[in-house]
């Protein structure tokens, strides 16, 4: 007896405890999961965006403006110094042998650290375009202003007949590689469905039995149903995205007959919202608003379950 009296003052008090922190939790994960995303997105836009076409600009400046000197560029009396003058420029020796002026080089090393040694002059170059023309700070808004004007550009040159003939021969190139164009036909299908406004207007939010009789899923009608698969169904059928919890660009695609679907009245945002909060909010039933009643007839402003004297 003693012992249950002992555990069960631990037992209740512990309840308190867990409450505070799982109510917590409910705060920090939503902003947390929301910056997590963000930085993912911006993390591979950095890699395979960003970080390419700054380097290709550190490759161009640096061509353009280094002066990398050998040894048998300098004058005689010069030759094999650490700090050789050159035209009235003093000019330091690197690991490889080249020669770069020592006011790039000492911007360099005091940016990079004196323990990462520049061996070559091309090298010294890139470090100095990025310190001195290519920093971060400027870099990256610079990029998104210019990525956007791009993309608002190339919609308008698509808008054009002469963008769509390019295009076309574009995508003509594109359709001839045998393994390039099944990849591309789908990715190029999925992308149409999810920027195309027309196409997000007439999709449908469903829901089917899935994965067995009596478990309800949301899905996205995307498509009709492949005429192979209807023809052995017996039916018509359709094309629903399954999407999984709590991203909703994972899911499972599957082929249902139309009979078997259940169109539910909630908008496109609703059901991204109830996928990525795994159910937790929930899209409320639309009901239409009531016609406002009109007040009942009066006679001579007397109610009409009150007789007028005479």
């Amino acid at each position: 007896m003693s012992s249950t009296n002992d555990t069960t003052p631990k037992a209740i008090s512990a309840h308190p405890f867990r409450g505070a922190v799982l109510r917590g939790l409910g705060v920090v994960l939503p902003p947390l999961l929301t910056i997590v995303i963000f930085l993912w997105i911006g993390g591979t836009v950095e890699q395979y965006v960003l970080d390419p076409v700054t380097r290709g600009a550190e490759w161009v400046v640096a061509w353009w403006i280094a002066d990398i000197r050998e040894d048998q560029d300098l004058p005689l009396d010069q030759r094999g110094k650490v700090n050789p003058w050159v035209d009235g420029e003093l000019f330091q020796r690197l690991p490889s042998g080249s020669y770069v002026p020592k006011n790039v080089y000492d911007q360099v090393i005091q940016n990079i650290g004196e323990n990462s040694d520049p061996k070559t002059g091309a090298y010294v170059f890139r470090c100095y375009v990025r310190i001195k023309w290519l920093p971060p700070y400027l870099v990256i808004p610079l990029f998104l202003c210019v990525f956007v004007l791009l993309l608002y550009l190339l919609g308008k040159f698509m808008a054009a007949g002469i963008g769509r003939f390019f295009w076309g021969i574009f995508e003509g190139g594109v359709h001839r590689v045998p393994v390039v164009r099944n990849v591309y036909s789908a990715v190029k299908q999925v992308s149409g469905f999810l920027l195309n406004e027309r196409q997000m207007q007439i999709s449908r939010i469903v829901a089917v039995e899935y994965p067995r009789p009596g478990v309800w899923a949301l899905g996205f009608l995307v498509n009709n149903g492949m005429q192979q698969i209807e023809t052995i169904a017996g039916d018509e059928c359709v094309t629903v995205l399954i999407c999984t919890s709590p991203m909703p660009m994972a899911g499972f695609t599957i082929t249902i007959r139309r009979a078997e679907v259940t169109d539910l009245n909630i908008s496109l945002d609703e059901a991204i919202q109830f996928i990525v909060s795994c159910g937790v909010v929930v899209p409320q039933p639309k009901i239409p608003a009531a016609p406002a009643q009109m007040p009942s007839p009066l006679i001579g402003n007397v109610p009409e379950n009150v007789s007028a004297k005479p």
